[in-house]
């Protein structure tokens, strides 16, 4: 089982976004995705609740590390939607538990703010000190054809301690998605595929970190 986490220090930065596209990827894919949710608003564990039967099912647990002990042996991608705002001491197990962690980050300059005090935090974890739990950054809901999202991206690539690894536009998709339960990956039309394009480099991030 691979298992990744996927924090920020500030909410609303789509946490939950990432979780649950990651999941409809991974469960296209035959990976037999399981995300604990363990934000109190329980976003991506309603998701799993209104996916339909015309698509492969992504299982969900609520809770913090009582979760743990519960996920299915089966499992093979384990997603964790940690709580909005916590910081290293509060995601404690978590990241003893992942193999990877993911953090979004928005382009604007309170987000970029309250991501470099993270980032500093994640830093004297022990695990990610030592180079054990590897860390990217990706950049969220950008509209790559603004001086704004470009300007952000530059600044967080030449001062951040880990690396952007995907930048993610911001689009309505994602929103009228989440509403019936489903993600980017359960569509092949034309007009979805240039979303899947921006999660390639992630995906790619993430297979490398499993060998």
């Amino acid at each position: 089982m691979f298992t990744t986490l996927v924090a920020s220090s500030k909410g609303g930065c789509g946490k939950s976004t990432l979780v649950t596209q990651l999941a409809a990827q991974w469960a296209q894919a035959g990976q037999q995705p399981m995300i604990i949710d363990a934000d109190r608003q329980g976003s991506s564990l309603r998701w799993t609740m209104l996916r339909p039967d015309t698509v492969p099912a992504v299982t969900a647990l609520a809770g913090g590390r009582r979760a743990l002990s519960r996920v299915p042996a089966e499992t093979r991608q384990l997603l964790i939607d940690t709580p909005a705002g916590a910081g290293s001491r509060e995601l404690g197990v978590f990241l003893e538990f992942a193999d990877a962690l993911v953090i979004p980050v928005l382009p604007s300059s309170f987000d970029l703010g309250a991501t470099q005090d993270f980032l500093s935090e994640l830093q004297q974890v022990p695990d990610i000190k030592r180079g054990k739990l590897p860390v990217a950054l990706v950049g969220n809901r950008l509209k790559p054809w603004t001086h704004a999202s470009q300007d952000a991206i530059a600044e967080l690539s030449a001062s951040a301690p880990f690396p952007v690894v995907a930048q993610l536009r911001d689009s309505q998709a994602y929103v009228l998605l989440s509403a019936l339960g489903k993600g980017i990956f359960d569509y092949q039309s034309e007009q979805v595929r240039s979303h899947q394009e921006d999660w390639k480099p992630l995906l790619r991030w993430l297979r490398r970190q499993r060998h």
